[in-house]
């Protein structure tokens, strides 16, 4: 599954850095190296050939592609910041993949059908973005990190990338997008995680 771990990942340390610039650090975490690996449960192994992504809207199916299909999409590269909600952040990291909007275009789609969606992931891991978080160039679905496929432990072959949230927004694994009305808890906003997760508002569990 995905980032928090909360009984087991609450205290990390990982190889800490002098930040160059507090004012990309939010309140409460440290800038590290590494890139720290943390997960609820074993990690998936999906074969290119039996992976696919797909988007869904009540019972309508609004796109989906296979692994090849995905790769001819536009590509976009990124270069950002990542915020786990376990204190860490990692500067300048490197990612390509299908940004959330050419995505929708290539759906035909001019717009997110719905306010909220939940990303499905393999493994059985879930969470919920709100979808204006996802347009105008915030996100992305990432399946290259460092300038390499994305390896399985980091969510390879596919992940959602939402740098402005805390970590576990960026659900890894991802397989599809599920869009709804009515916003509703993934996985860990159900354990009681934070059901928007602004590291700059250090919303880490429900009533920051």
């Amino acid at each position: 599954m995905s980032e928090p771990q909360p009984p087991i990942s609450r205290g990390f340390r990982g190889r800490r850095v002098e930040a160059p610039s507090r004012e990309r650090v939010p309140p409460g975490q440290y800038v590290t190296r590494d890139f720290p690996v943390l997960s609820a449960g074993p990690t998936p192994r999906v074969p290119l050939s039996e992976w696919s992504f797909s988007m869904h809207v009540g019972g309508t199916l609004l796109g989906k592609w296979t692994w090849p299909e995905f790769q001819d999409l536009p590509q976009t590269r990124v270069t950002v910041d990542i915020h786990c909600v376990t204190k860490w952040s990692k500067l300048d990291t490197v990612w390509e993949g299908v940004a959330i909007d050419a995505l929708l275009e290539a759906a035909g789609l001019a717009a997110p059908p719905t306010a909220y969606l939940v990303a499905h992931s393999d493994g059985g891991y879930s969470t919920n973005v709100p979808t204006a978080d996802l347009v105008g160039g915030r996100a992305m679905i990432a399946t290259r990190f460092a300038d390499a496929p994305l390896v399985a432990t980091h969510g390879g072959p596919a992940r959602l990338l939402v740098p402005h949230l805390y970590f576990w927004k960026s659900a890894k694994w991802v397989r599809g997008f599920e869009f709804i009305e009515a916003d509703r808890p993934g996985f860990w906003e159900g354990l009681g995680y934070h059901m928007y997760g602004d590291p700059w508002r250090e919303q880490r569990y429900g009533g920051d």
